[in-house]
């Protein structure tokens, strides 16, 4: 009784939503649709009433945290057959980024200084706490906005969607309540034709469930996934998989996994092994030349 479950979960508590609730959330909510599409032997997007597409468009991560890191890497991709890559354009400076490392009067003046390249859209150009600035900062420009990776609730997309401030949204759906809530969030910027780009800069089964609500949402346009992205050392996200070509991507394209649940499968011996070295990533503190907080 996935529905029933999700309520539970999120009605249970007095205080909701938030990064930490809606994360557990969405780690149950993402195994609990697994267990289903194998208990019935087909995959997550068959249960979500069946594929309007065979495969989508993927982008990639090029460079590192600085721009100078870009150039060589978009080469690369664009030689394995990406179409669209994804770019940190700042260091830890006041001007921008796709990591809303700007401020908004910087923020005004760069997003137009952007229009000369045509970019695809710019990501996340201000922090969530100031997203109500995103229609006068952003009026008027000749490309799309897209944000979302640090909302949780529909309620927050439905805020954003209302005022006209967003043209792709980004729910992660390891982080905003899963598969469940994420078709929520999709089917509510379809009515302000509104596109979707899942974020997943994450692993294997956060890939393949994005891939499964990407399947069924008309609006779904473009994923994101992290392999080769400079994060990951040691291992990459296919090194979980049990067949690799789950979540092979060819010409810029992966097919949705038609396998049972999420249609992929785990290696658990690799698990294991990789949680004896275990992990404890943190995200960089950055700081200005005067010493003060930088945003990463």
């Amino acid at each position: 009784r996935i529905e029933h479950l999700w309520n539970r979960m999120y009605r249970g508590g007095f205080y909701r939503g938030g990064p930490i609730l809606m994360s557990a959330i969405a780690g149950i909510d993402q195994a609990l649709w697994d267990l289903k599409g194998r208990d019935l032997g087909v995959p997550v997007h068959q249960l979500l009433g069946g594929a309007c597409r065979e495969r989508m468009r993927m982008y990639a991560w090029t460079g590192g945290d600085r721009p100078s890191e870009v150039g060589i890497g978009a080469q690369a991709l664009v030689a394995q057959g990406f179409t669209a890559f994804k770019m940190n354009c700042t260091a830890e400076m006041a001007i921008v980024d796709s990591h809303g490392r700007v401020h908004r009067p910087m923020a005004k003046a760069l997003l137009r200084e952007l229009e000369a390249y045509h970019p695809m859209f710019v990501e996340e150009p201000v922090l969530p706490e100031h997203l109500p600035c995103l229609k006068q900062i952003a009026g008027g420009l000749g490309y799309p906005i897209a944000t979302g990776e640090r909302l949780f609730t529909r309620y927050q997309f439905r805020d954003l969607l209302a005022d006209g401030m967003v043209d792709i949204v980004q729910p992660d759906i390891s982080h905003c309540g899963g598969i469940s809530e994420a078709m929520r969030i999709a089917s509510l910027a379809s009515c302000h034709d509104v596109a979707l780009a899942p974020h997943c800069p994450l692993g294997p089964l956060a890939l393949a469930a994005s891939l499964q609500v990407d399947a069924v949402n008309h609006n779904a346009f473009i994923q994101e996934q992290s392999m080769g992205i400079h994060y990951n050392q040691d291992n990459d996200v296919l090194d979980y998989l049990v067949d690799k070509s789950a979540l092979a991507i060819e010409d810029g394209y992966c097919r949705i996994p038609e396998g049972p649940g999420l249609g992929v499968e785990i290696d658990e011996a690799f698990v294991e092994e990789r949680a004896k070295v275990g992990h404890r990533w943190r995200n960089p503190l950055w700081t200005h030349e005067d010493g003060s907080v930088a945003e990463w």
